[in-house]
């Protein structure tokens, strides 16, 4: 019987002289900022560095405003679950906008309970000679450098230091915080979103954000609206933004309040919600794209924290991560298979309201001028 042979250990020296690097990040919005700072690592290393991202589209926009990014890849990767997955004729052309890019290495940054091993046969087809990645299975020459994956199996990292581990083994090594800084076009469309709904950006508000992709990691809209009014009450001003899924979560929150909402709908692009982010006291929103973004742009975080998976708290900024542990916890699905969801109908809006007096300290508006009852945009 054939026994598969060890890893090697992943030998540095090649690295040193790669100069156009493609990061591998085929997953959402959150995935690709929680990689940041692993991406940064890689382009510290030398100052000829080329960074170059291939992402879904949703990642792609995220990417886009990274400070080390120098190009992006869009690409529909049928194993990834944020995408449709496109036909065969889309693998195609991402294996030659691969080769078109002529890189000299590429890393594969994956979740745990991810292959990396489609990507790395795109990479491979694609021409790139260096390919570096975490990998449960033998990877054989589909990988150049194989870390092996040991997190199935045994206790998660958070992401971004799962992928700070992985880009060590190239002598990749943390440089520092990543911190977005939102372009000043999308700044001036902040400031007029916000006036829109009557808010001052400078006056103090709780920015609030419903949504999520996955059904699993949604607080209940009644719970936001409850949590959002006593915010009010005790003389904050509350600000819902509300992506293009969100429309339906964002109604239902706001029908459920007592105070009129002030909401901040169809932003222009992502990095126009960053912008109001920036410009927010702090982030109250599920475990979910925004919450990595609001993080990047040094926004104070409370997380409604979901139980699906464990590594995904916001990095490198206060924040408080609140749920109701549960004996389902780790379950890794987008619907409930309990039906209950406790690990969030668990958190009382009590504690939401809490958690922003933690991070934020005492309202610093009066409650009689705290929430204009205006239209929303």
């Amino acid at each position: 019987m054939a026994v598969n042979p060890r890893p090697a250990v992943v030998d540095p020296a090649p690295w040193a002289d790669a100069r156009r690097i493609l990061c591998v990040r085929t997953d959402g919005i959150g995935d690709v900022a929680m990689t940041a700072p692993a991406i940064h690592a890689l382009a510290a290393v030398r100052p000829d560095r080329s960074i170059t991202v291939l992402a879904s589209p949703q990642g792609a926009a995220t990417a886009r405003l990274l400070p080390d990014v120098d190009d992006v890849i869009e690409c529909r990767a049928p194993w990834a679950g944020v995408t449709a997955g496109g036909d065969p004729t889309d693998d195609a052309a991402t294996i030659d906008a691969i080769r078109a890019g002529r890189f000299d290495a590429a890393v594969i940054f994956t979740v745990h309970t991810q292959s990396a091993l489609p990507a790395a046969t795109w990479c491979r087809l694609a021409g790139v000679p260096l390919r570096l990645a975490h990998a449960r299975e033998n990877p054989y020459a589909l990988l150049t450098d194989w870390v092996p994956d040991r997190e199935v199996d045994g206790p998660t990292r958070h992401e971004t230091v799962r992928q700070l581990d992985l880009v060590a083994h190239v002598d990749a090594r943390p440089a520092g915080p990543v911190r977005l800084t939102p372009a000043p076009a999308s700044l001036e469309r902040a400031v007029a979103a916000l006036a829109a709904v009557g808010v001052e950006p400078s006056a103090g508000w709780v920015a609030i954000h419903p949504g999520a992709s996955a059904p699993s990691r949604r607080y209940p809209p009644s719970s936001f609206a409850r949590a959002a009014d006593l915010l009010i009450d005790e003389g904050r001003q509350v600000v819902v933004t509300c992506g293009p899924a969100d429309a339906a979560v964002v109604d239902e929150m706001g029908s459920a309040m007592r105070w009129t909402p002030a909401i901040v709908r169809d932003l222009a692009a992502l990095g126009d919600l960053v912008a109001v982010l920036s410009l927010a006291d702090v982030l109250v929103s599920n475990n979910t794209g925004p919450a990595h973004l609001a993080a990047l742009v040094e926004t104070p975080v409370v997380d409604l924290y979901a139980l699906t998976n464990l590594q995904h708290a916001p990095w490198g900024v206060p924040h408080r991560v609140l749920f109701n542990d549960v004996p389902c916890r780790g379950c890794l699905r987008s619907v409930c298979l309990e039906g209950h969801h406790r690990c969030l109908r668990g958190v009382p809006p009590e504690a939401v309201v809490r958690a922003v007096r933690e991070l934020t300290g005492p309202a610093r508006i009066p409650t009689t001028a705290s929430q204009p009852a205006l239209s929303t945009i």
